[in-house]
């Protein structure tokens, strides 16, 4: 048996989605909450999973999240879905999304996952660069917009890997334009205190996507699609019946609970960010990019491959996007505790442009 004789072509030439396993004491490249639970919420967490009948099949459709989450985010119950992270929304999108109008289109870079998803469900693909201020090309993307294309659009805002947040006024210039939906990803939505979820109201062809892993929940991939009633109640036909489990169901329930402290955390991560801007602002070869989301993205004088292998050497991990010719020599890092935040700056400022170490 060949494979490749099997496997559509366009999956079969991909590289796909790494996600390397890290072993470093410093892990600076997911994007993740640095903090994690204190003891006496995670006792009450256990508590409740212990009282999850693990022989029972897990809520379908999960209606108390439902419309718990429709009224954490200011909608109608019939308005939300739950997924097994953004990724499966994602995903269910792409399998739904096939009509007369077809195809994926994307302002790049953005989060790689938007692709190879639409690769991996049979969609076309349309990249468009964003402008130099990493802001929406809208002519461009006007320019490639046809009656029967695209079915979908993503836009994150934040943006990741940039960190800056889309106009207003250019998003709402390309959903009045599409034939298809925007798909307005704010995942990074909680660090900048902004959200567009108000254009739900306005079109019936915008879509948002929300999470908790940013937020402190990671391990429990919880992600949310809020839309208008009618694209719920299609997508509902191809999420599979049971796809968020009983114990992500009850941990999504326990971050509602406690939700404060889950803010507390994110405040601290605000305030971690701004300082850590400024010591990257402080070292002459590297440029930050100012941030909304709880990273920082920035470019280097010289080869950011070095500074990301000697980083890695002193157990420190963060994301290597040296990526010509979009983001050449770039680098992205999770911001971290203060602990952590110091640890990343020393290193840096121990390198040199002319030995990268």
């Amino acid at each position: 048996m060949v494979i490749k004789n099997l496997v559509a072509k366009e999956i079969f030439e991909q590289s796909g989605y790494s996600a390397p396993e890290q072993t470093a004491a410093v892990k600076m490249d997911a994007n993740e909450n640095p903090f994690t639970l204190q003891e006496p919420l995670k006792r009450r967490l256990r508590e409740r999973m212990r009282g999850i009948d693990l022989n029972r099949y897990p809520a379908a459709g999960a209606p108390v999240l439902r419309e718990r989450f429709a009224k954490y985010y200011g909608v109608k119950k019939n308005m939300i879905m739950p997924g097994n992270g953004s990724d499966e929304l994602i995903q269910m999108l792409c399998m739904a999304m096939k009509g007369r109008i077809k195809g994926v289109l994307v302002p790049v870079p953005t989060f790689s996952m938007y692709k190879i998803i639409a690769i991996n469900t049979g969609n076309k693909v349309v990249e468009v660069p964003l402008d130099k201020r990493f802001d929406l090309d809208v002519e461009a993307i006007t320019d490639r917009i046809r009656d029967n294309f695209p079915a979908l659009i993503f836009l994150s805002s934040p943006n990741s890997p940039t960190g800056n947040i889309f106009s207003r006024g250019k998003v709402e210039a390309i959903i009045k334009k599409t034939p298809g939906l925007v798909v307005i990803d704010e995942a990074y939505g909680a660090f900048s205190g902004r959200s567009l979820i108000a254009l739900i109201k306005k079109y019936d062809n915008v879509v948002f996507l929300k999470t908790l892993s940013k937020l402190g929940m990671a391990s429990i991939r919880m992600g949310f699609l809020i839309a208008n009633p009618d694209i719920i109640a299609q997508l509902d036909k191809v999420r599979l019946p049971y796809n968020v489990n009983s114990l992500s169901q009850a941990a999504a329930g326990f971050f509602l609970d406690y939700e404060g402290e889950f803010s507390k955390q994110i405040k601290e991560i605000i305030q971690r960010r701004e300082e850590l801007y400024r010591g990257l602002k402080e070292i002459e070869w590297i440029r930050p990019y100012s941030s909304l989301a709880n990273f920082i993205f920035f470019s280097c004088a010289f080869d950011s491959n070095r500074i990301y292998n000697n980083l890695v050497a002193e157990g420190i991990a963060v994301k290597n996007l040296n990526l010509p010719p979009l983001t050449p020599n770039c680098i992205r890092v999770t911001v971290g505790s203060k602990k952590e935040n110091d640890v990343l700056l020393k290193a840096l400022k121990n390198m040199t442009p002319e030995r990268g170490e």
